[in-house]
């Protein structure tokens, strides 16, 4: 009883810290998903409560003794969903536990049992992150189950005991591990604790750990992004023309230092990874790029500036854009070998962004204004200098 009640806390507890978390992250729209798990499913039967409850612990034919079982079995389960956020979901499904049996013998005769247990699963899922790819999952939910209990043996047939179906909703509860393989497919790990009736007037736990594959349907790609504009290196300053000799030449005046680029804009998808303030491979081949541009050139400041869009809050936007913009500071000193005296790193929030309100209406999260405010998640390049 302390175990099953320690394990509906724990999954509860899960929940709530999903459902906490979904109001402080960014939330991508929601999809819907369908997938299939198996496993192996443990019963908790008491076998003397089933088979004397039947036949009677004082009649003639009873009670029944000396109980052998078998309550293991390959179950598995068919699902659909839909993910309203990172954290929250919706589930239903089929489920099929296998069966569980035991024999028992009686003045009689021998008495066995067989009992199947399946039925229909409505449940809230819950989901932690703790990585980009992997998290933590809490469900809790309703399971209209069907019991079918058959009786066979001498024992049975005297006593007159007739095979047992029985519907009815129970509880369910259920903790797991999940990776995200894809977009398109995740993998998951499941321990779940189904409660269904035994098919004599009472209620069992039925325990079954499955692995099993998640498919998204028509998810929408993190942070749609367009192609971030290239580095363009500025022209070479003209050649002087040549100085014609002549008695005592004066001497040719040097011409001007070409200018640095003044800004250089880069997309925080082309750099970051979903909600992340750690440079991916992609972005760091475009800093690697802009360091040896750089390292060549005669540069006094540069000043890195992080810049989201207006979805969230206005105090985790400016620490995400602090973050992105303290990470690509880290990046061109210690990987581009720049002076890190001369670089500064500030983090601007939403307060400078590119779009119009006009051009990107409305504030609720959809998968078209998240694409509409890309131009506002960017990484700004400010250097001053020459050539």
């Amino acid at each position: 009883m302390k175990s099953r009640h320690a394990f509906s806390a724990l999954t509860l507890a899960v929940l709530s810290v999903a459902a906490t978390s979904a109001f402080a992250q960014y939330q991508e729209p929601g999809f819907f998903y369908g997938g299939v798990s198996a496993g192996e499913a443990r019963s908790k039967v008491d076998e003397a409560a089933v088979a004397n409850g039947l036949l009677g612990a004082g009649a003639p034919n009873g009670p029944a003794t000396g109980f052998s079982s078998d309550e293991k079995d390959t179950g598995y389960k068919l699902f659909g969903g839909y993910q309203f956020n990172r954290n929250i979901a919706v589930e239903g499904g089929y489920f099929d536990l296998g069966k569980s049996t035991f024999s028992s013998t009686t003045p009689n005769g021998a008495f066995n049992n067989d009992t199947r247990m399946r039925g229909l699963n409505l449940d809230l899922v819950g989901t932690l992150p703790i990585t980009e790819r992997f998290s933590v999952l809490g469900r809790v939910g309703v399971a209209m189950g069907r019991t079918r209990a058959s009786f066979t043996g001498p024992g049975a047939t005297l006593a007159g005991v007739q095979d047992r179906n029985d519907t009815k909703a129970n509880a369910k509860v259920g903790l797991g591990l999940q990776y995200e393989l894809s977009r398109s497919m995740w993998i998951r790990t499941e321990l779940e604790r189904y409660r269904v009736n035994n098919g004599v007037n009472g209620r069992t736990n039925v325990d079954m750990l499955t692995v099993g594959l998640v498919f998204p349907f028509n998810r929408a790609p993190a942070y749609v992004a367009a192609a971030p504009a290239p580095y363009v290196a500025p022209a070479p300053a003209p050649m002087p023309a040549p100085i014609v000799q002549a008695p005592a030449p004066a001497p040719a005046p040097m011409p001007a230092p070409a200018p640095m680029p003044q800004r250089v804009s880069m997309s925080a998808e082309s750099l970051f990874g979903f909600d992340a303030s750690t440079v991916k491979p992609e972005g760091r081949a475009e800093l690697d790029k802009f360091a040896r541009d750089l390292s060549t050139a005669n540069y006094q400041t540069v000043t890195v500036e992080g810049h989201t869009d207006r979805l969230g809050s206005d105090a985790y936007n400016q620490k995400l854009s602090e973050e992105r913009a303290m990470a690509v500071k880290n990046y061109l000193v210690t990987n581009g070998r720049l002076d890190s005296s001369k670089i500064s790193a500030v983090g601007k929030g939403e307060s400078m962004p590119v779009t119009k309100p006009e051009d990107c209406k409305g504030n609720t999260r959809t998968a078209a204004l998240v694409a509409c405010l890309q131009p506002d998640r960017r990484v700004d390049v400010e250097v001053t200098g020459t050539r």
